[in-house]
């Protein structure tokens, strides 16, 4: 039956005699076969025994089965499998409820799964399910690792912001350092479309009356404020429809700020916020009540209730001399010295939710901070009050939005792992998108839960105001066990030191508490980028779940210079299907290296 389905399907493209590289290729995505073309190349090589570049229908299949009949999926289909040949509904629902813990079974499911992945139509028609079709079914999104609930916006979106990590950005518009790098466009667009809710617009004076968006004091390039505006405008709500913040680094004259408002205000039109909903005259709203809304961060003159008064009064709501220029400014305090900063009220009254406070000490802001006014902290300062001060600081992150931004000598635009600010709570940790590598990993793993929606609601323990959560010292806490069978690879990313050969090993990294931080690693499989095999399993004790990722990282092995990063993949714990499951590899970039990817088996329990 098999070869009468094998041959119905490719005997027309091999009408002509033989086929080359390129039609092999073709003819294997025909099949659903998903496959590097540059590991094609190399089997294909392989299998052309004549080497003339034109294969027979039987290297072809030679070929076929090379790709697609993967031995531990085999060792998997014969488990269940009868006769050792076709799978029956039963078996099907016997191996869902036993391997992939799909407990609200009914035989509709398996039914569904047959007509969906079994390419053979004699075998579809009987409820039946063949090793093609059990192999196209275990490659598929239906058996990854990411749970698929938490591909949707499923946490409560109710609660104030303040109880939720919000995906940041620093310096987004710039694409390479912060020094002589380029301001881009695209740093604002590609953040919006990964999620980001938090953007960070520095803005200086301009000519001709035109504010511009650059690294100040550096040759980076610059861009008008009213292109970045329209840009935010444009891709805003793209990838998630929840709150967008305008974190203001503001260096205008009060003049251009007037201008900026006129931008904020004629571009944006009602997405913009520029008063206090009513029904949260005095407390944080959540992100749902926010929907498709765009806030500004920045400095405030006075208090909200102020600022309605005026604007009840004076459509305009600023205060002018007798030449008509803004008069109203804010005080700031510095070492026994005063600096007066003008902030057009124009601007000023823009600031609803998320205004600007410089942050003193615990005490202070316990003692007068209000619910609208927001913190940010540097990263060094940050890692000191996380270690000294941690439960004052826990205390902070459960009533005010706090943001931690890189340190100043980052001038290469690196980042921070910004794990130990999640762990205490804070909101807002900003990190250069532009810049590849770990810390960005974890980025793009903590917010692919929930939708990928940009806010991910904090654990509970970090919102309870009565909660005695401290990171560096668990005492109350729910631990799981956590085992992951690292089975095989597929299809790896080629090793750029060699052809199709690499000497593949993976590493596993849990991130979390300090506690729960470790790192385990396979053997190496040598020569083999295709399909290496490791049947290896790691055990994980993890203290606090709630707040922890693992990352799989896959290197080909140095022997003179360090192991080459082939690809990666970041999850939280708790979006992590159990069973026989597949990981999607990205590279450092974070692109989709499909269909590299690892083939596993994860199973936890409290």
């Amino acid at each position: 039956m098999l070869s009468t389905w094998f041959l119905s399907k490719i005997q027309d493209d091999f009408r002509g005699g033989k086929i080359n590289l390129e039609k092999t290729h073709k003819l294997l995505e025909k099949l659903d076969i998903q496959c590097n073309y540059v590991h094609v190349k190399h089997i294909f090589q392989d299998n052309d025994r004549l080497k003339q570049g034109r294969i027979t229908i039987e290297e072809f299949r030679a070929i076929y089965r090379t790709i697609a009949h993967r031995e531990e999926i085999l060792e998997i289909f014969n488990t269940y499998s009868e006769n050792r040949k076709i799978l029956f509904e039963n078996n099907l629902v016997q191996f869902l409820v036993q391997e992939q813990y799909v407990f609200d079974m009914s035989k509709s499911i398996a039914y569904e799964i047959i007509e969906k992945y079994e390419p053979i139509e004699e075998v579809k028609q009987v409820h039946q399910m063949s090793f093609e079709g059990f192999t196209r079914y275990m490659g598929s999104s239906d058996c990854l690792l990411f749970k698929p609930e938490c591909r949707k916006v499923y946490q409560d979106m109710t609660q104030p912001l303040s109880d939720y990590f919000i995906s940041t950005s620093h310096n987004t518009y710039l694409v390479s350092d912060q020094l002589v790098g380029p301001s881009d466009l695209w740093g604002y667009v590609s953040a919006l479309v990964k999620g980001c809710r938090c953007l960070e617009i520095d803005c200086w004076d301009g000519s001709q009356d035109e504010p511009v968006v650059y690294h100040g004091y550096t040759l980076t390039s610059k861009l008008l404020f009213k292109t970045v505006i329209q840009s935010i405008q444009k891709y805003a709500f793209v990838t998630s429809e929840y709150p967008v913040v305008l974190s203001l680094e503001n260096h205008c004259s009060p003049h251009q700020q007037e201008v900026m408002a006129d931008i904020l205000q004629n571009t944006l039109g009602d997405s913009l916020l520029s008063d206090i909903l009513d029904d949260f005259p005095d407390r944080l709203p959540s992100p749902e009540a926010l929907k498709f809304k765009i806030l500004v961060k920045n400095k405030k003159i006075g208090t909200l209730q102020e600022t309605r008064e005026r604007k009840g009064t004076d459509k305009r709501g600023k205060e002018k001399d007798s030449e008509g220029k803004v008069l109203l400014g804010v005080t700031l305090f510095k070492k026994r010295k005063t600096r007066k900063i003008k902030i057009a009220l124009a601007l000023s009254d823009l600031v609803i939710y998320t205004k600007s406070e410089k942050f003193r000490n615990f005490q202070h802001s316990k003692l007068y901070q209000q619910f609208n006014e927001n913190n940010s902290i540097g990263e060094t300062r940050a890692r000191k009050l996380s270690k000294l001060k941690v439960s004052e600081f826990i205390y902070h992150t459960r009533k005010f939005i706090t943001r931690i931004y890189p340190k100043a000598m980052r001038a290469d635009s690196s980042n921070f792992n910004p794990q130990e600010f999640w762990n205490v709570g804070c909101q807002m940790v900003a990190l250069n998108f532009q810049t590849p590598g770990l810390p960005m990993d974890l980025q793009n793993g903590r917010f692919s839960d929930n939708g990928c929606s940009g806010y991910v609601l904090k654990p509970q323990f970090l919102r309870d105001i009565n909660s005695q959560f401290n990171p560096h010292k668990i005492s109350e806490s729910a631990p799981i066990t956590l085992t992951i069978r690292i089975i095989s690879g597929i299809q790896l990313p080629l090793s750029s030191s060699s052809t199709n050969k690499a000497d593949a090993l993976v590493i596993l990294e849990v991130f979390g508490v300090p506690n729960d931080q470790v790192k385990q690693q396979t053997r190496v499989i040598k020569k083999n980028a295709f399909s290496p095999r490791w049947n290896e399993t790691f055990t994980f004790i993890i203290q606090v779940p709630e707040l922890a990722m693992v990352r799989f990282v896959v290197e080909s092995q140095g022997l003179i210079s360090a192991n080459e990063f082939l690809g990666q993949y970041t999850i939280p714990v708790h979006c992590m299907n159990k069973g026989y499951r597949r990981v999607p590899l990205f590279s450092k970039m974070g692109e989709s290296l499909e269909p590299a990817s690892l083939f596993v088996y994860v199973w936890y329990v409290r």
